[in-house]
């Protein structure tokens, strides 16, 4: 695709893809992933340039969009707060009209999905969001694909959400919106998930639980989050306290379906959210979890920019 054709497409929310496109990209992701295993070079976006605008800090989402840009033959461009000062410096919309004439795709780690969304209506190439406060669909589609890669279809299955009503729970809603599955979740009082944060309207998809153990019975995955999210630290001590019932632990794994995984986005702070002997145990699968952040991009990455290959 060239800049500023009609099909070109953004990915800023889980939601702005259909399940048939996942399906695709799901399946190009286990074929990328399996040449990288193999040792097969393959790099179809040769001469494409990805910019990172990082406004949040992070190790995952740099490693693995600036190592899956290089493997694809491509080069990136990585810009910090300090470089780029998006909507400070300059108004987010001429910055977008800028950097988007001097690369062919961007990753935005920002604040608010507002500063994202003004960025890429300015934009003359695809727009990826590697988080924002509000969602982070490029970890629900490393998470996803994981389950499939371990257990197969994620539809009609459980997955629980223990901990903050946060970007990962609104797009882990989003997620069983479109891709069929249900969600089970619990908050503490005061942090809950909110559907039209979401953008969900189908609440069918979604059952709430006032206790932990509740929402893990019969899940096929338990999956959480820190209790402080990163912009959050002010609050660090007053959710500690909320949060003190919402450990995962072995108890709330053990309701589960025996053969359930775990998950966590990471970093994971063992003995607040989850327990040492869970995220560590046979039942976790974080550091697959972990690597494939890198291929799902890599695929997600290849779709935006050259559409359906084959």
């Amino acid at each position: 695709m060239k800049p500023g054709d009609a099909l070109m497409q953004h990915y800023l929310q889980f939601k702005d893809l259909r399940a048939e496109e996942y399906a695709y990209l799901f399946e190009r992701t286990r074929i990328i992933k399996t040449r990288f295993k193999n040792y097969e070079k393959y790099q179809p976006l040769v001469d494409r340039t990805l910019a990172m605008i990082f406004e949040k800090a992070s190790t995952r989402t740099r490693v693995s969009f600036e190592a899956g840009m290089y493997q694809m033959g491509g080069s990136v461009v990585h810009l910090t707060t300090g470089d780029s000062q998006l909507g400070r410096a300059e108004p987010v919309e001429d910055s977008a009209r800028v950097i988007s004439r001097m690369v062919d795709i961007v990753m935005i780690r920002t604040f608010e999905q507002a500063k994202l969304e003004g960025f890429a209506g300015h934009s003359r190439v695809p727009v990826i969001n590697g988080l924002t406060n509000e969602y982070h669909p490029c970890q629900i589609l490393a998470d996803v694909f994981t389950f499939i890669e371990q257990r197969g279809d994620i539809k009609g299955r459980v997955v629980a959400w223990v901990g903050d009503g946060n970007n990962m729970a609104n797009t882990w809603l989003q997620a069983a919106d479109i891709l069929g599955f249900t969600l089970h979740v619990s908050t503490p009082t005061g942090y809950e998930l909110d559907p039209v944060v979401a953008g969900v309207t189908n609440t069918r998809c979604v059952k709430v639980f006032d206790h932990p153990m509740d929402a893990c019975r019969g899940a096929h995955l338990v999956t959480t989050d820190v209790w402080t999210s990163m912009g959050y630290e002010a609050e660090n001590e007053e959710r500690r306290k909320a949060f003190i019932d919402w450990c995962v632990d072995a108890d709330m794994m053990a309701a589960a379906r025996p053969d359930a995984l775990f998950m966590h986005c990471l970093p994971a702070h063992r003995g607040e959210e989850v327990a040492a002997e869970v995220i560590d145990g046979p039942q976790s699968v974080v550091w697959d979890e972990a690597e494939n952040r890198m291929h799902v991009q890599k695929a997600l990455m290849e779709y935006l920019l050259l559409g359906r290959i084959g």
